[in-house]
């Protein structure tokens, strides 16, 4: 199983920018996703997590700008971020929890993707 994450870039204040993660392999299914982020010289933070319901819950910094949403049929969640800001600026990492598969369930990573916002 991989996780692949694309979409990051350079984007002006006030931008948009979307982000996506696929999960390839033999997968069964995957209970629910999150997107993280980890700026220079600080922790990894819950940016967004959307369950299998389709439930979504947001940190506060970014709650009404970004949207996260899933397409169980590809194995892909996304990131909408609007109205992005030079704090939005990190790495961000998509996380599968609960990724059933014919041997396991598992919390998988991709390799994270980096946006920066700037002017």
């Amino acid at each position: 199983v991989q996780l692949q994450a694309s979409g990051g870039g350079l984007v002006q204040p006030g931008g948009s920018l979307r982000l996506s993660c696929t999960a390839s392999g033999r997968i069964y299914s995957i209970n629910s996703w999150g997107w993280y982020r980890q700026a220079p010289g600080k922790q990894r933070e819950l940016v967004a997590r959307i369950t299998g319901g389709g439930s979504s819950t947001y940190a506060d910094s970014v709650r009404g700008r970004f949207i996260i949403s899933r397409d169980n049929a590809k194995n892909t969640v996304y990131l909408q971020m609007n109205s992005l800001k030079p704090e939005d600026t990190a790495v961000y990492y998509c996380n599968a929890d609960g990724l059933r598969t014919i041997a396991a369930i598992s919390t998988y990573w991709g390799q994270g993707t980096q946006v920066t916002v700037s002017s």
